[in-house]
């Protein structure tokens, strides 16, 4: 348990800076259309949960090589930690920022980080409890479908707030 442990912590570090630096990295590709595919291109909260979502899945390729043997839920686990990631920013934003009529950009940061923590504890426990296991198929569908709607909402959103740059 001690190794899946160490696993976790540089996840949470992992995908807390390769989050943090996708959020910047579009601009420096110089609006670069492939990499807006995988980086926020605006501030828009939808294109925000692209900061946690695609570091989980680039990390949860790494630990399914190295430990799937050891520890076979984990699959699963990961592939629930990349969904709640992105409902946390989304449920943790719009609860804070509709309780206070505003948002604080220290806030938001907070959440990214926030999310990256919860989503990687629920990997912990699932990968131990197997409690997503059963679900594996439809998380590997879900995690398939985001892809798809992360490509096809950052080519042409739907105009309604999740996906507008304010």
């Amino acid at each position: 348990m001690k190794g899946l442990k160490s696993y976790i912590i540089a996840g949470i570090l992992f995908v807390s800076v390769l989050g943090t630096f996708f959020h910047f990295v579009y601009e420096w590709s110089d609006n670069n259309f492939f990499v807006g595919l995988f980086a926020p291109i605006n501030e828009s909260v939808w294109e925000h949960t692209k900061l946690i979502f695609f570091p989980i899945l680039i990390y949860a390729v790494f630990l399914n090589k190295n430990l799937k043997n050891q520890y076979p839920c984990i699959t699963s686990a990961l592939g629930a930690a990349s969904l709640l990631g992105v409902l946390l920013i989304i449920i943790l934003y719009y609860t804070y920022s509709g309780i206070t009529g505003f948002n604080v950009a220290f806030a938001d940061i907070s959440i990214f980080y926030i999310s990256v923590i919860a989503s990687f504890y629920a990997a912990y426990k699932l990968t131990l409890s197997c409690g997503a296991d059963k679900f594996s198929i439809i998380l590997q569908i879900l995690n398939i479908v985001m892809i798809f709607l992360f490509i096809a909402f950052t080519l042409s959103p739907p105009n309604i707030p999740l996906f507008i740059n304010p």
